[in-house]
Order: structure tokens, then C-alpha cells, then sequence
């Protein structure tokens, strides 16, 4: 619900709120390689096809696209899948974030302003306030808009129609969307880290649009210190060229090697935060059990930083694990150290 004497001054300043597509991209890299359609992006056979029913169905009934929630840790595309969705549909995409509406009126000027079929993408939306999403459920459901004219008992509530539009939302943490606003998602999908052979076709394909010269060796080396993340990939395939240029080289496995040494990276792919966790586990508490928070406290970070950037990592390799009582150091996880130890 909002007040109507605040509509117009809040629907202008959603604009600044909105980001357009053009907007979103920030440098001429990013643009040339972030895939417009579903086929360019690589691996997520299931979830392309999934997508693809979904587009060419609603197409056939001339509706719009349901609407779509992807969670997963950073970095694995739920920005990219979006908009190909958007390119997929022949719709424009406005893209905002959960942080940036901080009042009703925000969205209110953002859903007002969406034209047929256009998709609207909010990342973090698990961070949307509760009094916005109450105006967003109608929205999605119903396709209107609640707003009240006036004040106290002489006060009235209008119902507006929205233009038909697709809601794209993106969250690292689905626990803490709430039942009402997952259920109203007619599709649901998990992203999952690339195998290190998508990782492998990921960065042929930046290298090639990027004019970069790097052997095949060198690139199965960066996948798999990549963490299986397409963005981190794509960082220290950037860092790599800038090492090759300052020394005249091309990028082979040298290269790599000496670029990942340089930015306290490891072949695994962990990071000294991410070696300070483990280490922190093992001299401080033994190897566990250890609550979040305090595991946070020790090593100087915030909880939303371990639980969402770094634990999901470590859980993959197999080096810590989570139980009733906290995190456990594994011992594949000690393994790790005692090579580290033993290397120097």
C-alpha cells in the first residue's frame, strides 16, 4: 500500500533505481562475452531446455513467460540467464536489485513503468523488505497494483492494472525468501558450479572474443583453479593476459602458475581466506564442531561472507562439512594442510 501524494516523486526517482540493459554492462568485455541467448551459454543443458519449454509454450498461447527464481552461490549466471530470457522473448529487460527498493512507492514506479512482456529482474531478492513485497505479490499474481488515496477514514484504495511482465529473481540464500513469495514462482531452478570442462569451453570462448592467445594446457589449468565459477574464471583469465603483456609472453601454464601465485590463489582454487578458514578449524578448535558465528569472529569476517562465498566452496572439495554441533574440519580438509605444510 502507498500514498498517492508520494507517487509521482517516487515513480521519478525509481528511474534512478532501474538499471537498462545497456546500463548493466559495465566495460566492452563484459559486453562482448556474456552470452544474449540460451544456446551461447555453456553447459546447463537441463536448465536451457527447461527454459526454452517454458518460452516457446507461453509463445504458442501468446502469454507471457512465468515467473522465475534462480539461487545458487555468486558467480554462476542467474544475471546471464536472464537476460536471454529477455532476448529469447524479444522483451526488454529493467534490472534492479532487493537492497535498492527500499520503499513500496519504488517498486510501485518500477511495475508501472514496465511495458508487455518485458521482464523484471531483481538480484538479492531475498533482501526485499517485507512491506515491499506485499505489493508485489498482487502484482505477480493478479497483475495489480494496490494504492491508497488519501488518509484516515476518508482514505481509499485504487486498484491498478499492471502490464503482463516476468518477474526474474535472484538470490545466494532461497531459506530466506519467504513461502509466500516462492510460491508464486512457476519455476524454480538451483544453479550448481561447472564441471571444469564447461569452465575449460567458458574461457575458449572469452579468449577467442577477447583476442587472447593461450594455450590449450594453460586453460585446464585455469579451470580448475577456477572454483567452478564462470566469474572467476573469467577474472584470472583477465589477470593472466595482463601478467602474459607485461612480460612478453603468452599465456601458457607458466603463466598461470605464476599469476594465481601472485594473487594468493592455489591450483584448488582456494584463496587465504579460504586457507585461513581451514587452518582456523584445525589450531584454534581442533578441527571442530564450531558455530558460525564465532568461526566468523576468528577469522575477522561477517557470516553472510563465509556462509555464501566461501563455505559452499570448501563443501565441494570436501574439506569441511556441516553437522548439528557447526563446521568440521574433514580429513581430506587435513590432508590439504599437511601438503600445504609440506611445500612450504
Amino acid at each position: 500500500m502507498i500514498e498517492s501524494s508520494k507517487y509521482k516523486k517516487e515513480k521519478k526517482q525509481a528511474k534512478e533505481i532501474v538499471l537498462e540493459k545497456s546500463q548493466e554492462e559495465s566495460t566492452k568485455y563484459e559486453q562482448k562475452i556474456r552470452p544474449s541467448k540460451l544456446d551461447e551459454i555453456v553447459g546447463r543443458n537441463l536448465e536451457k531446455q527447461t527454459l526454452k519449454m517454458m518460452i516457446d509454450s507461453a509463445r504458442r498461447r501468446k502469454e507471457v513467460v512465468d515467473h522465475i527464481l534462480f539461487y545458487g552461490p555468486p558467480g554462476l549466471g542467474k544475471t546471464t540467464f536472464a537476460m536471454a530470457i529477455a532476448n529469447e522473448m524479444g522483451s526488454s529487460i529493467k534490472i534492479t536489485s532487493g537492497p535498492a527498493i527500499e520503499r513500496q512507492g519504488d517498486l510501485a514506479a518500477i511495475l508501472t513503468g514496465l511495458k508487455a512482456n518485458d521482464v523484471l529482474f531483481i538480484d538479492e531478492i531475498h533482501r526485499l523488505s517485507k512491506v515491499v513485497e506485499e505489493i508485489l505479490y498482487p502484482a505477480m499474481e493478479d497483475r495489480v497494483l494496490d494504492i491508497i488515496m488519501g488518509k484516515g477514514p476518508s482514505a481509499k484504495t485504487i486498484r491498478l492494472s499492471l502490464e503482463p511482465f516476468t518477474l526474474v529473481g535472484a538470490t545466494t540464500q532461497i531459506g530466506k525468501i519467504s513461502s509466500p513469495m516462492r510460491e508464486r514462482f512457476g519455476l524454480i531452478q538451483r544453479l550448481d558450479f561447472f564441471s571444469e570442462d564447461d569452465i575449460v569451453e567458458i574461457l575458449k570462448r572469452a579468449s577467442k572474443l577477447w583476442d587472447i592467445k593461450v594455450e590449450d594446457s594453460a586453460l585446464k589449468l585455469l579451470a580448475g583453479c577456477s572454483r567452478g565459477t564462470a566469474r572467476i574464471s573469467l577474472r584470472l583469465l583477465r589477470r593472466c593476459r595482463d601478467y602474459a603483456q607485461n612480460n612478453d609472453k603468452g599465456i601458457d601454464e607458466e603463466v598461470v602458475l605464476k599469476t594465481i601465485k601472485l594473487l594468493g590463489v592455489d591450483i584448488e582454487g582456494l584463496e587465504d581466506i579460504d586457507r585461513t578458514i581451514l587452518r582456523t578449524l584445525l589450531n584454534n578448535f581442533s578441527g571442530g564442531p564450531i558455530g558460525l558465528s564465532t568461526l566468523a569472529a576468528s577469522i575477522s569476517e561477517d557470516e553472510v561472507t563465509v556462509t555464501d562465498v566461501h563455505e559452499p566452496y570448501l563443501m565441494k572439495c570436501g574439506f569441511i562439512k556441516r553437522t548439528s554441533r557447526g563446521r568440521v574440519l574433514t580429513q581430506k580438509g587435513l590432508k590439504y594442510l599437511e601438503s600445504l605444510d609440506e611445500q612450504g
